[in-house]
């Protein structure tokens, strides 16, 4: 349990949702935004988080879509606890279980759904531990990846959606997991700047959809072509995702 010392009140989308994170543990940030705002989630459906952290993306998504019946699964007791207290701050109701996802609560393997959302840790080799247990569970992979994408497609409905935000270098690992029960697969690179190489990728599957593999023109975060000065220098559409809680679009 972490004391109220430890822990900061951070604000996602220009203020909306403010949440309570761990300021020494993993601190969701950029990344958490712009998976919230590809879920292409509608009112009265219901969406499922695996590694949920402390609920940023879920929270934002609520926050964006309201009337969605929202679940989450975590690892870390500490991190769990945080995601209901946060939730609780936002007014937005979300299911907060504690578990494993290799082996998911009994309770979450009686249910599916129509979205689920998965940040995956994003370092898959070994490296220099971080300082805290915390961040380094949440950023070093122990479950492959390939489990991630099986857990989420079992939980989803026939024709819901898999919605994942990966670092670029993991996307061939993120395809080769699929089965042939997946379809209808877009990708969109995330760019810091027009010209240079996708950083991220944001990955959308529909269970049981038959078309093929789309990859579609990449997302550019900052407006300049290179860092001129320090401050804020998003794009028009970064800005709306990320400042005023604007989803984002899967147009081809």
């Amino acid at each position: 349990m972490f004391s109220p010392e430890a822990l900061s009140d951070d604000a996602f989308l220009g203020g909306r949702v403010q949440l309570l994170q761990p300021r020494a543990g993993f601190r969701a940030a950029m990344d958490a935004v712009l998976l919230a705002a590809a879920c292409p989630a509608r009112a009265g459906q219901s969406v499922f988080e695996l590694g949920c952290g402390v609920g940023v993306a879920s929270l934002c998504l609520g926050v964006r879509v309201p009337g969605l019946l929202l679940a989450g699964l975590e690892l870390q007791a500490d991190y769990a606890d945080l995601a209901r207290q946060n939730a609780a701050r936002c007014g937005v109701p979300l299911a907060v279980f504690e578990g494993d996802l290799a082996a998911p609560p009994s309770a979450l393997r009686a249910r599916s759904f129509d979205h689920v959302l998965a940040n995956p840790p994003f370092f898959s080799h070994p490296g220099s531990a971080a300082a805290d247990p915390g961040r380094e569970t949440a950023q070093r992979e122990a479950t492959p990846l390939a489990v991630w994408v099986a857990t989420g497609m079992r939980r989803l409905a026939s024709g819901g959606h898999l919605t994942m935000i990966l670092r670029a270098d993991r996307l061939p690992d993120a395809l080769a997991a699929l089965g042939q029960g997946a379809g209808d697969v877009m990708v969109r690179p995330i760019a810091a700047r027009a010209g240079h190489p996708a950083g991220r990728v944001l990955i959308l599957i529909r269970k049981g959809g038959r078309g093929g593999f789309r990859l579609l023109a990449p997302f550019i975060m900052h407006a300049a072509p290179y860092h001129l000065r320090d401050g804020e220098d998003l794009t028009d559409a970064a800005r709306a995702i990320l400042r005023d809680g604007a989803a984002l679009e899967w147009q081809p």
